[in-house]
């Protein structure tokens, strides 16, 4: 959540696939309950539909303005990263979360992980320090500054012990940990980092400079750390895989009739609209406010006139340009990713890389390998990936507008800022198949953007969760990635109806039977499925008998299910959806199910277990 993130569409790279035209038989939906919802901060107005929320917790004092960001998961413990540090929550009753640990620790966007007795944590922000203090890094070159990976021992959860850290030159803006299944002694942490490269004085070895110029520069890169587990501390970067080699520039979209008159509007306001390549963007004040200052001071100017202040606007897109590293990188394509989904059981990850969509072999997870990359002029920043269970589909989700933009107003189309879905076939090549997007206009005071978001367990299908920022959370099924389907949502009305101020749900994920959401300004909600016509009560219950002992969405899980009665009867009314049986045969198979659940014979389990998998 930075001006680079902002601004780094610009970066939208090289067309493997064809732009693609229409959503699957979507539109805006006008009489929907989400539609007028009055603003509030902790008193919103909500709608909720098939949906039952349990509670909503509000961040302890010290959080309270600040943004909340991601969540991990260990035992009966919530982590929820913030710009301030690290909330952690027992939700031994999920009806009822309690702070069991504040941890002041400011870094953003502090995203977490957990493994074992270990929490990661993401920093990228100038401001963040080696120490936690809470009084910031005011200068350009520090020997105090935190940009990397903060590593926690958490055998005692109730009292964290920062144990090392591990800097990059460009920070952490998220992270992705990775447990080899071929290896017990190591984990590896993906370090996505989208900021400016940190100066050299600062931490030896980076650089900004261009491929050609220095073949050891910071960008078009990622990280790969390695954790051994019998001494964390000795954590560190043993390897800077270069996945972006050989992608180049892609079309982009220009702005619609909509944002043409927006950026007028702006313009006469005398806000700062830059035009940088194909793209226009309002930059909020707090995000020029420091530029202005560096700019003056660079001038030597104290006392700044209106001439002054015209030379700034003019000199803007070039700061910025040069700040990116636009200048040196022209026509190549994305110089980082925003995040990576892990998915080890399969040897595959999902790269979310500014304008690309990416596939990757990680069986080796030292050195991985791109084996596919696509894009699409429709999406305007890939931001996070996800597969489905089995590894043969995956989705990437486009965050047009940046976090902080409104992208799903009735002005803005269908198909950009949506989520895209494809098959990937057996020679790991991915092939488009349709786009979803939040089907209801949000208002221009919500920043709704396509966010972070996790599989539902429910067996024979593929459900999803997810974060809309201000468009509330949204529960799809994508089991036929050609249909994508609401079947499930939440959501407030905005923070304010005066100006676009930050809220709504930043990641939403699936854990142990419940669904927790990561509200930005609100705190932590929590919700359960309940029955409906698109999910039934089996259906459901067969969900929750998976059970975990830790979950970070970026390492995607391979959900499997115990044998269970309650399973069988899910496939049963799976069957019975999908029309695959006569009546009769369903009622044949319900009474048989019955009768062998009273005599305690299993082995109907596995027989239906296998008529499912001939179903599918």
């Amino acid at each position: 959540m930075n001006i680079r993130t902002l601004l780094c569409t610009v970066l939208i790279v090289a067309g493997i696939i064809a732009p693609k035209l229409g959503l699957a038989q979507q539109s805006m939906v006008f009489d929907d309950p989400r539609v007028g919802l009055q603003s509030g901060l902790f008193d919103a107005e909500e709608a909720i539909w098939n949906l039952n929320k349990l509670t909503t917790v509000p961040p302890p004092k010290d959080f309270v303005g600040a943004i909340n960001s991601d969540l991990a998961f260990k035992d009966h413990y919530v982590f929820q990263g913030n710009y301030n540090g690290v909330q952690i929550w027992d939700v031994s009753d999920p009806a009822s979360p309690v702070i069991a640990r504040e941890y002041l620790c400011p870094a953003s966007q502090s995203d977490v992980s957990v493994y074992e007795n270990l929490l990661f944590v993401s920093g990228e922000g100038l401001g963040g320090r080696l120490d936690c203090g809470t009084q910031g890094v005011d200068e350009r070159i520090s020997e105090d500054r935190l940009r990397g990976i903060r590593i926690f021992d958490i055998s005692d959860v109730l009292n964290p012990e920062y144990i090392h850290n591990v800097q990059t030159c460009r920070g952490s803006h998220t992270h992705s940990l990775l447990k080899d299944p071929e290896d017990d002694e190591n984990i590896y942490v993906y370090v996505a980092g989208s900021a400016p490269v940190r100066p050299a004085e600062e931490l030896p070895g980076c650089s900004g400079m261009s491929p050609t110029d220095d073949p050891e520069t910071a960008l078009f890169r990622i990280e790969v750390i390695k954790v051994p587990l019998s001494n964390p501390s000795e954590a560190a970067i043993v390897n800077s895989p270069r996945i972006f080699e050989g992608l180049t520039a892609a079309p982009v979209h220009g702005p619609t009739d909509a944002e043409k008159i927006e950026f007028e509007e702006a313009r006469a306001r005398g806000d700062f609209v830059v035009s940088i390549g194909a793209r226009n963007y309002i930059l909020p004040p707090g995000y020029v406010a420091p530029m202005v200052t560096d700019y003056f001071e660079q001038q030597e100017i104290t006392d700044p006139t209106v001439a002054d202040t015209n030379a700034f606007r003019e000199a803007l897109p070039g700061m910025i340009s040069a700040m990116m590293g636009l200048d040196v990188i022209e026509g190549r394509g994305p110089d980082q990713c925003h995040d990576i989904t892990l998915y080890p059981e399969i040897g595959l990850a999902g790269g979310a890389c500014e304008g690309y969509g990416l596939l990757l072999d990680i069986t080796n997870p030292i050195n991985p390998i791109r084996i596919d990359a696509v894009a699409d002029s429709n999406f305007a920043y890939w931001h996070s990936a996800t597969f489905s269970n089995d590894g043969s589909k995956i989705l990437f989700t486009d965050e047009w507008g940046g976090g902080r933009g409104a992208k799903c107003r009735d002005s803005d189309p269908m198909e950009w800022g949506a989520n895209a879905y494809f098959s990937i076939d057996e020679n790991n090549k991915m092939h488009f198949e349709s786009y979803y997007k939040l089907p209801v206009p949000q208002t221009k005071t919500e920043n709704c953007v396509a966010h972070n978001g996790s599989l539902i367990p429910v067996p024979g299908r593929d459900i999803f969760v997810q974060s809309w920022y201000q468009g509330g959370i949204s529960i799809t099924d994508w089991t036929d990635p050609a249909n994508v389907m609401e079947i499930a949502y939440h959501d407030r009305g905005p923070v304010s109806d005066e100006e676009l101020e930050m809220g709504g749900s930043w990641s939403v994920y699936w854990y142990n039977g419940y669904i927790y959401n990561s509200e930005i300004a609100r705190g932590l909600d929590v919700f359960e499925l309940i029955p409906s016509e698109f999910l039934t009560e089996n259906e459901i219950a067969a969900a929750n008998t998976v059970q975990m002992e830790y979950l970070n969405a970026q390492k995607q899980p391979t959900y499997r299910w115990p044998p269970s009665f309650v399973l069988a009867r899910a496939y049963v009314d799976q069957f019975e959806r999908k029309g695959t049986m006569s009546s009769d045969e369903i009622a044949s198979l319900r009474a048989e199910i019955d009768e062998a659940e009273q005599q305690g014979n299993e082995e109907i389990i596995s027989r239906i277990q296998d008529l499912a998998s001939a179903s599918d």
